[in-house]
This record gives C-alpha cells, sequence and structure tokens, in this order.
C-alpha cells in the first residue's frame, strides 16, 4: 500500500497506458519522477512554517528590549530613549540574524505580493533595530566597538548582497524578467489585477531602496564609532575641570547635608550632558539615522496597504507564518520608530537661535573630533615588523593613502549627515516661529511683572548651573528649558527618595545616643585576631547571639532583623566605599554569607538559632556554647587547613573567630554577674551595642555620597550619580540626627575604619 496521492497516480496511469499507447516511450517514467520529487518537495517543506514562528519570536526578542527601552526614557524623562537593554552585542546580533531569515532566503519561490511585502518588510524592520542601536556603540570601548562594528558589518552586507541576488534571480520581483513570470505570480492570487505588472515592476526598486538605506546606516555606524573615543576624551577632559570646580564649594572628609545636595546636583548635570549616549544622539549622525529610519517606516506602510485585502494569498512554503512575522514586524518598526524619530529633534536640547542655525547649516565644517582617531593612525609607525627600509616605505605610503581616503569617505559621509540633518531643522523652524509669535502674545497680553522677576532669576539660577554642562563644541550652548528640566530631575529624585526612608533603622538609633558600644563589642581580652574587622561582621554577630535568645518576644525579634537589614544595606555602601582594600574584602564576604543564613534560615554556620542545644537554657549557658563552639570551629578548621586556601573554610574561620571574640567579651565584661543577667537585660545592651556600631559606621554616609558622585570611567557616571542622589534622599534624617552627637577623637580619615573607633574608646586620649 502506497501513499493516496501513488494510488491515484497508479490509477491515471493504467488509463494511460490503456488509452494513449502513442506516448513516447518513458514519458510516464519521467511524469513519475516529476511526481516524486513534488511529493519530496512538499515533505521538506513541512518545517518552515516553524521556521516562520521561530522567525517571529526572534523578531519579538528584538522588539522587547526596544520597549524596554521606551519605558525607561518615559519614565524618566528622557525623551533622547537611551540604549539601555536594546544594546549591540554579540546576543543582539545572533537574534537579529535570525529574524533576517526571510531576506536571508535566496531560492525559496515568494511568488504572491504578501511574500514580497514580508521579505522587505523584515529589511525595514532591520533599518529601525539599526537605528535604535545607533546610541550604544557610545557605551563601548575601542575593542567592543572594532568587534561588534564588524560583525554588524558582515551581517548587513551579507543581508545587502543576498537581497540583491535575489533581485538579479527573481525572488525579489525585477521588471527585466519576461510577462510571463509575473502571470506565473498571479496564478497565486486568482488574478492578474492582483498582482500586476506594475506592481511586481516596483518590488525590485523598492528592495534596492532599502539596501541603500541598510548601507547608508552602516556607514553612519562605522563613522559614529571612529568619533566615539576621541569624543569622550574631550568630555573626559571638560568633566575634570568641572570637577574640580564643585570641589571648592564641599569637604570630602565631613561634607554638610546642604552642600551635599548642591554636590551631586552639580555632578547629576555633569553625569547627564556628559553622557556618552546623550553625546551619540545630539550629533548628526543620529538625527540622518532618525530621518532614514522614518522613511523606512513611511515606505513598508505605504507598501503594506496596497496587501491588506489580500493578507491571505502567501504562496510559499512559510504559508500562515508569514502572516505573523509581518504583524511582528511591523508591530517592532512602529515602535522601534518612536525613538529615532524623537532623536531627530535632539538638537532642540540646544539654544535655537540664529548663531546656532549657522553653525549647523555648515554643512562642509567638519570638526577634529571627527577625524581625529584616523589621523593619528596616519601619523603612528607601522604595525608590524619589516628588516627592509624599502619595504618600510612602501608599507608607510600604502597605509598613509589608505588612511586618507578614509578620511575623505569619513568626512564625506559627516557631511551628508549633516544635509540629511538638515530636514527635521528645517521643520522645527518653521514650528518655532510660530510658537515664538504666540508666545511673544502671550507676554504682551497676559504676563505680569512677578513672572518676569521670577523668570530673571531662574535664568540667573541656570547660569550658575551651566558652568557644569559638559558640551562637544563650546559655540553649542544648553537651551534653559534643558538645563532646568536636569536639575528638576535630580531634585524630584532626592524627594522620591525621601518617602523611602528606612524606619526601622531610625528608631533603633533613636533608642540609644553616643558610640559607646563600638568599644564593648570588643574589649581585647582575647587573643589577638587574624582577620581584621569590618562593620558588619560584629553586627551580625552580635544579632545573632541576640534572636537566639529564646525567651523573648517574637515581634522585637522581627524589629530588630528589620533594623539590622536595613542598617547593612547603607553599611555595604559604606564599606564598598570606603574600606574596599582585599584585607577587608574578606571579613565583609564573610559578613554577607553569614547575614543570608542568619536572616533567612535562622542559622548560624549550620545550627539553628531556635534552640542551639537542647542543654542550654540560662543566658550564661547560651553565650558559652557559641563560644565553645565557635571555639572548636576555629581549632578545627586552622588544623585542617593550615593556609586556610578553601573560599568557605576562610568564610567559616573568620565567623566563628569573630562570635568567639563577642561572646568571650560578654562573659569577661559581666563575669560573676552573667548568671544574674536575665535574656531581656542582655537582649537590650546587644541591641544598643549594635545601634551604637550602626551610626559610627553611618556618620561616613556624607563622605560616602560624595565619593559616589565622582567616577573616573565615563560610562558609569550617570548610574554613580544615581546612587548617590538616592543615597542622599533615603539617609536626609539619619545624617540629620547624627549630626547632634558628638564624634570621639578620631582624624578625619580614621572614621571610616571600626578598629580606630574601639582603640579610641578603649584607649581614650587625655
Amino acid at each position: 500500500m502506497g501513499t493516496p496521492w501513488q494510488e491515484t497516480f497508479s490509477q491515471y496511469k493504467n488509463q494511460l497506458e490503456t488509452n494513449c499507447s502513442s506516448l513516447p516511450g518513458g514519458f510516464l517514467d519521467f511524469l513519475q519522477k516529476l511526481m516524486n520529487q513534488s511529493y519530496l518537495q512538499n515533505e521538506f517543506s513541512k518545517p518552515m512554517v516553524w521556521i516562520g514562528i521561530y522567525i517571529a519570536i526572534a523578531s519579538l526578542l528584538c522588539i522587547l528590549p526596544m520597549v524596554a527601552d521606551l519605558l525607561h526614557g518615559f519614565k524618566n524623562k528622557k525623551l533622547w530613549f537611551p540604549c539601555k537593554h536594546f544594546t549591540l552585542n554579540a546576543a543582539s546580533l545572533t537574534v537579529i540574524a535570525v529574524a533576517m531569515k526571510l531576506p536571508m532566503d535566496l531560492n525559496n519561490e515568494m511568488p504572491s505580493q504578501v511574500d514580497q511585502t514580508v521579505k522587505l518588510g523584515s529589511m525595514s524592520f532591520m533599518c529601525t533595530m539599526m537605528a535604535n542601536l545607533l546610541p550604544s556603540l557610545a557605551n563601548m570601548d575601542s575593542k567592543e566597538l572594532l568587534t561588534n562594528i564588524i560583525a554588524l558589518g558582515v551581517l548587513v552586507i551579507t543581508l545587502v548582497v543576498n537581497i540583491c541576488i535575489q533581485v538579479v534571480t527573481g525572488v525579489v520581483a525585477n521588471y527585466h524578467l519576461p510577462n510571463y513570470y509575473y502571470y506565473y505570480f498571479s496564478y497565486y492570487n486568482g488574478s492578474y489585477s492582483n498582482f500586476s505588472y506594475t506592481i511586481g515592476k516596483f518590488n525590485w526598486i523598492i528592495a534596492i531602496f532599502y539596501v541603500t538605506m541598510l548601507l547608508a546606516l552602516l556607514m553612519i555606524h562605522a563613522c559614529s564609532a571612529l568619533m566615539i573615543l576621541k569624543s569622550k576624551k574631550i568630555l573626559d577632559s571638560k568633566y575634570k575641570t568641572g570637577h574640580q570646580i564643585a570641589l571648592k564649594d564641599v569637604d570630602l572628609q565631613q561634607p554638610k547635608v546642604e552642600k551635599l545636595r548642591e554636590h551631586v546636583s552639580n555632578h547629576w548635570i555633569m553625569a547627564e550632558t556628559g553622557c556618552p549616549q546623550f553625546m551619540m544622539v545630539c550629533s548628526a549622525a543620529s538625527s540622518a539615522s532618525g530621518v532614514i529610519c522614518v522613511s523606512s517606516t513611511i515606505l513598508h506602510f505605504t507598501f503594506m496597504i496596497s496587501i491588506i485585502p489580500h493578507m491571505t494569498d502567501y504562496g510559499s512554503d512559510y504559508r500562515w507564518s508569514e502572516v505573523v512575522i509581518l504583524i511582528t514586524q511591523s508591530i517592532g518598526v512602529i515602535l522601534g520608530t518612536v525613538a529615532p524619530l524623537s532623536r531627530c529633534f535632539a538638537f532642540l536640547s540646544f539654544k535655537v537661535s540664529v548663531k546656532w542655525i549657522w553653525n549647523h547649516i555648515r554643512v562642509f565644517k567638519v570638526e577634529s573630533y571627527c577625524t581625529q582617531n584616523l589621523s593619528d593612525w596616519k601619523q603612528g609607525s607601522i604595525p608590524m615588523k619589516l628588516s627592509s627600509r624599502r619595504c618600510k616605505i612602501v608599507v608607510q605610503d600604502i597605509m598613509v593613502r589608505i588612511l586618507n581616503f578614509c578620511i575623505i569617505i569619513q568626512k564625506t559621509i559627516i557631511v551628508a549627515c549633516k544635509m540629511i540633518a538638515l530636514i527635521p531643522v528645517v521643520f522645527v523652524i518653521g514650528f518655532l516661529c510660530c510658537f515664538h509669535f504666540w508666545k511673544w502674545l502671550k507676554v504682551m497680553f497676559n504676563a505680569s511683572n512677578s513672572m518676569l522677576v521670577d523668570r530673571h532669576a531662574q535664568i540667573q539660577h541656570n547660569r550658575d548651573l551651566s558652568q557644569y554642562v559638559l558640551q562637544l563644541q563650546d559655540d553649542m550652548e544648553l537651551a534653559e528649558r534643558t538645563l532646568k528640566s536636569i536639575a528638576k530631575s535630580v531634585t524630584l529624585l532626592i524627594q522620591k527618595s525621601e518617602k523611602h526612608q528606612p524606619n526601622y533603622l531610625m528608631k533603633l538609633l533613636e533608642e540609644s545616643s553616643g558610640f559607646e558600644g563600638v568599644g564593648k563589642y570588643d574589649l581585647h581580652h582575647v587573643p589577638e585576631e587574624k582577620y581584621v574587622d569590618c562593620w558588619s561582621l560584629p553586627v551580625v554577630t552580635l544579632t545573632t547571639i541576640a534572636i537566639s535568645l529564646p525567651n523573648i518576644q517574637n515581634n522585637k525579634v522581627d524589629r530588630l532583623l528589620r533594623s539590622v537589614s536595613e542598617g547593612l544595606t547603607y553599611v555595604k555602601h559604606v564599606e564598598e566605599t570606603l574600606n574596599s582594600s582585599d584585607k577587608y574584602a574578606i571579613t565583609q564576604k564573610a559578613a554577607r554569607l553569614l547575614w543570608l543564613e542568619v536572616e533567612v534560615y535562622h542559622k548560624w554556620l549550620g545550627n539553628k538559632l531556635s534552640n542551639p542545644s537542647h542543654q542550654v537554657t540560662t543566658t550564661k549557658e547560651i553565650v558559652q556554647w557559641f563560644s565553645d563552639t565557635a571555639k572548636t570551629m576555629v581549632t578545627e578548621t586552622g588544623v585542617k587547613n593550615k593556609k586556610v586556601s578553601d573560599d568557605s573554610a576562610l568564610d567559616t574561620l573568620v565567623s566563628a573567630n569573630s562570635m568567639y571574640r563577642i561572646t568571650q567579651t560578654i562573659l569577661v565584661s559581666y563575669q560573676s554577674n552573667i548568671d544574674q543577667l536575665s535574656q531581656e537585660n542582655l537582649f537590650v545592651q546587644l541591641s544598643s551595642r549594635i545601634s551604637h556600631i550602626l551610626a559610627a559606621c553611618l556618620t561616613n554616609l556624607p563622605q560616602v555620597i560624595a565619593m559616589k558622585c565622582h567616577t573616573s570611567v565615563i560610562e558609569k557616571r550617570e548610574e554613580s550619580v544615581q546612587i548617590a542622589a538616592q543615597l542622599l534622599g533615603e539617609t536626609i534624617q539619619i545624617m540629620n540626627a547624627l549630626q547632634d552627637r558628638e564624634l570621639p577623637s578620631l582624624k578625619p580619615d580614621e572614621l571610616p575604619f571600626i578598629d580606630k573607633w574601639r582603640d579610641c574608646f578603649m584607649h581614650p586620649s587625655p
């Protein structure tokens, strides 16, 4: 038994052999061979539907990060939409390559107009993605730029070559083919009018147009990559000048809260205006890519409207999955065009005056930083060792000629970008003329003197902040509304953070005053420690003992845990900023792991805290159990690991050593009175010491915030200042409360270290 079509063919074959004895020899065998090939082709093409779904999923994975960038831009009121999620890297290029499967397909027939629209629509989707990816280049170093631009170039050139091949072969309809080719296409649409010769003839024109736009976008990416490194050096140099100006008004050792606000605001302005992505968005290259993206989108939807009535007339092996691809990628084109379109008008961040327009329309003026890298390479030495002097001359001459040609190409692309960028400029000029006329009328008839006075005060304030604005070109002044918006954004961020005060931590700090507990948690009546102490480890150790006391009410235990959890969040900032050396890192890591075990699992080094041992009931027995267990762990770990190279063993040793020292301090401090010490009193004493240690640590918060405002890595400045602003807002009440406490007689550079505090309390100066 064969398949149904084989049985049917056998019946027709028998009839032909009976009734048509005059058929040429071998004709029926040839016909059967064709039938077999057709059957196999149908079988082989069945997975193409699922490949189409795979393409649609890949397209969706490209759309989601673009949408995430849109939401991030709207949320942070950055309508130039920085690339935070959708960036150029190996992962995104891999997904993009999958999404471009249709235009890469060289030999799969695309006979209907729907098939053609899906194939060409993928190229529009590619243009949209490239326009969205452009600002992400600004966050890359030289190595990343080189590898990613080469990878993008390989992908785009491969795509372009494949489309050109399909134009020649007719997979993308070509008017050079004879008319019967188009009648073949009409077979799949039911009538010749649905896919006329005229419509089919324009498919190849649209394909060539998309090819031109893809190559233009690739050249813009390459041109921008050559400008980025030098541009970031210029911004970095200006940032250092602004940072020195900001330092004159604040004392980093003991800054005041109000001065901190100004310090954060000044660095926020420098970080926002000196952001590499903002620099890229404000360039002519970004405006040009936006214009190209919008043109591609308009063409795509103009072309798509013509095939809406025939969406089900697909004729390729991808079948109904083509419609899914078309809808998915069309949504991506719509959403993906928002950011490039907005970036076309990024120049509105500057004062659009007559002088500005004149500087902008001087399209044949190419700034030196645009070609500086190529010029430096031209003046450099030959990147290879040659023994022959004649060979060196020849190679050097060739290299210079190639780089001279590249400089010409670079300048040509920049000039072309400036000319394209004039399109949104001209559009906005007309709008601004109408707007300023309306504004003039409003001032004439409605504005009051008080409004003019307020405006004058605001301008004066903005002038004070303008010294912190970082721009590549000194003749392009940031608009007052932009500077005001940037200054307002950091104020709003601080105010928003103020609503998230650590209330449990505040209550714990208010329960005791002073810092004496820092000198009591470890009295050095035990042998000298091997590892230096940090702020977090004694806090975690004292909390462990406190919450293990069985007679304490659960609500008090919960409050202490929440207080310590909030406190350790800020302690971490202090330690990472001021105690970042390797000797402190060991102890800090042990404290983090121990706190995770204590807070989440209510265990200490594998022992349950609810009932450490069935034999212990009194306060002394509990403290003694911790001391003995810790001593055993220290001894066993030291014997088994003499050098303690294993990380887990080292963490155990550090945590156990801290527990042994602190419990011995408790036992020695109370001596014979430990038997009469109730669990409630011990809990209060431990809570007080925890409060004092946290308070002493958090006196360093102003210094931490001031230091977090500055970082030498240009790509991380914006994030670092944002963290500083949030930290300032959340801890303003804590810093104001701690300002009233009298600090011990320590030097400012000794305040970040707990051992200095402990020594000061143990050996006070006369």
